[in-house]
Parts: structure tokens; C-alpha cells; sequence
């Protein structure tokens, strides 16, 4: 039997995050098993842990082999929960480990004993059954910890460039910059010749980011950030925005932000602001208020919704080999992430422990092992 983490809302409201044995499956001729050695709890993998679970409300219960943690779903919140109420998911996107079984089909054969990454759900469990396909073979000389985070951050990050480049733009704009993922983006566009502004909140994010030699960097906290801001836009050109925030007002500003650095060179005035697009993606949501922003940017502008899966669809199979064979290829330096804690699945139900990761705070990302403390098989 095999432990793994599931995440259950109830239509009372209630939110159950607890361990489950699950059997470990046989592979099919075209499969493998992985024994999974390292995971990262990235926030796509907290919205399915906690859902919309208010984690203030948080209690400890079950056993020290079996905990339990439950919290309250908010009752306005629960009809965006409808489509997942009173079913027990399994969660964790991505991970890395060693294969210990495999198929007949010459492909998983190839992959026994070989070390991992794979993307395809339920990786917050300590064997996972997957096409072999779904695998990228790591490195030799690779651990699974180096590996575990080879699929979300590295390619969102690079789709991020694939689409500036894809819709005209020339620059890009990132917030919430300082992130594992917002560390990659400067490292590919340092390498690749491109202008990034950089939004953090924090003096030491800003600090971290011009050590890692990062040019543009604007605090949002700062009086006088939209002047920064601007000047940044002026000097780089970006009309691509990336906003991992969501709500609050920094979409807005960041648009407004950007059309004003246009008008600060415009050879004559249009009441209907610049002809230049400007386009805000919003693809996470660390802030959960409303999207605010006042209409002060003219008519040439977008906002709306950015995920990875769907921009790999448009790119085509052929695009997204070659994101992969440039991860791969890079995997210790450009896409090298760090963590500050490697958990169990035990310990990963602790409340001390979601305290911190769930907060999604700059320098406090874990790392899931689930097979932390138990001997190989």
C-alpha cells in the first residue's frame, strides 16, 4: 500500500485534507511506476489543496500517523467549489523519482530504474503510475529534489517569452517577481537579450533580484513606484504584462503605467489614448480581492486570463519538445529551484507546517518527499 495526500469539500462547507493507502498499481504495457522522492508544493497545487478553504479556521485532528486538518469553505464561495464537493482528490502536479517498475513497451523498459520527472496530478503520493510518456528522463548525476520542478515554473516561465514573442511585444512585465518562478523569467531573459520589469513588495525581494542582476525592479510599496514604474516602461518598451497578484489594483496601475510611458514620446494627442495594444495576463490570484482598475489607458489594451496548458496547446507539440529539451539542458542553473524545508506527507498535515506554505511567501517554498523517513523498496 501507498500513502497519498487527498483534499476533500464537503457540501456542508467543510474542508478534510487527510492520507489515504492506496494500492500500488501494476503497470500497464505503455506505463511506469514511480516511487516519488520530491514535489513541490507550487501555488496551482495549494488552489486544489485548501480550495477555497478560509485556512485561518484551520484544526488538527486523526492520529501522528494519520492526521487530519480541517477547515471552513465560506458559504459564498462554495458554489465556485461545485464542480469538486464531497469528492476526495488527490493533488500535487508535478515531482520526480526513481522508476521501480515498468511495462512491457520498449519505451517504459527503458526508463527502469532511471531517474524522472513526470507531470500528470496526484504526485503527493508515494508511487504514481504513468504513462511513460509523461516522464522526462533526468540527467545522470540528477537527484529527484533537482528535478521535482521541472515542468511548471520552468515552462510557464518560458511560455511567458514564447508568448511576448508570439503577439509582437518586446518586453515583458512580471509581478510577484521575486518568486522561484520570477527568478527563472530574469535568468531567460538576462540569457536571451530581453528587457524585464520586474514588481516586488519587499526591499529584500528587490535586493535579491539586482543580485541576481536584474535590472529593472519597481517596489510596489514605495511612493514613488508608478513613477518608477513608468520610467522603467519608457526605457524598456514593455507592453506584455504577467500578474501572479490578481486582485487589487495593480493590474490597473501597470496599464496605466504603460500608457503613459507611450504618451511620454506620442508626436500628438488622441482623446482616445495611444493605438499601441498593451496587455495585461493575469495568471495566479495571491491576492484574492477584486480586480480593480480605472480606465485611464486609452482603448488599446487587454485583460484577462493566462494558463499554461492551454498556451502549450497552442504551441504545439513540436514548440513544447523544444521549452522541455531547453529545461533539461539547463536544469542546474537557469531552472535550478531552491527550498527552504523538505516535508513528509506527515508533516506536510501539520498546521505549523501549512502556516508557512501557505502564506506563498518569497523564500519559503517546500519541498513534499513522500517517501521522507521510509526505506526504498
Amino acid at each position: 500500500m501507498a500513502l497519498q495526500i487527498r483534499s476533500l469539500i464537503r457540501a456542508s462547507g467543510e474542508l478534510e485534507l487527510s492520507l489515504h493507502d492506496d494500492p500500488i498499481p501494476e503497470p500497464q504495457a505503455h506505463e511506469v511506476v514511480i516511487r516519488v522522492e520530491a514535489s513541490p508544493l507550487n501555488p496551482s497545487d495549494l488552489g486544489l489543496l485548501f480550495g477555497a478553504a478560509d485556512m485561518s479556521t484551520a484544526k488538527a485532528s486523526g492520529t501522528a500517523e494519520r492526521p487530519i486538518v480541517t477547515a471552513t469553505v465560506p458559504e459564498r464561495v462554495l458554489p465556485a467549489m461545485a464542480a469538486r464537493l464531497d469528492q476526495s482528490m488527490p493533488v500535487g502536479n508535478e515531482g520526480a523519482g526513481v522508476v521501480v517498475k515498468a511495462g512491457s513497451s520498449p519505451a517504459a523498459q527503458a526508463l527502469l530504474g532511471k531517474t524522472v520527472a513526470a507531470i500528470g496530478g496526484a504526485m503527493y503520493s508515494q508511487y504514481r503510475c504513468l504513462a511513460a510518456a509523461q516522464c522526462l528522463e533526468l540527467p545522470d548525476g540528477t537527484t529527484p529534489a533537482e528535478g521535482a520542478s521541472c515542468f511548471v515554473n520552468p515552462l510557464t516561465s518560458l511560455s511567458m517569452v514564447e508568448t511576448m514573442r508570439m503577439e509582437g511585444h518586446k518586453a515583458l512585465v512580471h509581478t510577484a517577481a521575486a518568486s522561484n518562478l520570477g527568478q527563472m523569467l530574469n535568468k531567460i531573459c538576462q540569457k536571451d537579450g530581453i528587457a524585464l520589469v520586474n514588481i516586488v513588495r519587499k526591499q529584500e525581494q528587490e535586493d535579491l533580484l539586482r543580485g541576481l542582476g536584474a535590472k529593472y525592479v519597481c517596489n510596489a510599496t514605495s511612493p514613488t513606484f508608478l513613477e518608477d514604474l513608468t520610467q522603467a516602461l519608457v526605457e524598456t518598451g514593455a507592453t506584455l504584462a504577467f500578474d501572479a497578484t490578481g486582485g487589487g489594483k495593480l493590474a490597473g496601475q501597470i496599464l496605466g503605467c504603460m500608457e503613459a510611458a507611450i504618451n511620454r514620446t506620442a508626436k500628438e494627442y488622441s482623446r482616445y489614448g495611444s493605438t499601441t495594444h498593451k496587455q495585461v495576463y493575469i495568471y495566479g490570484g495571491l491576492d484574492r480581492a477584486p480586480t480593480e482598475f480605472v480606465r485611464n489607458f486609452g482603448m488599446a489594451w487587454g485583460m484577462g486570463g493566462w494558463l499554461l496548458f492551454p498556451f502549450l496547446g497552442k504551441l504545439g507539440d513540436a514548440g513544447t519538445q523544444r521549452l522541455k529539451a531547453r529545461v533539461v539542458a539547463e536544469l542546474k542553473t537557469t531552472f535550478a529551484s531552491h527550498y527552504t524545508r523538505e516535508v513528509s506527507l506527515v508533516e506536510a498535515l501539520q498546521l505549523d507546517a501549512i502556516g508557512v506554505y501557505g502564506k506563498q511567501a518569497t523564500g519559503e517554498k517546500f519541498l513534499l518527499n513522500p517517501n521522507k523517513g521510509v526505506a526504498a523498496t
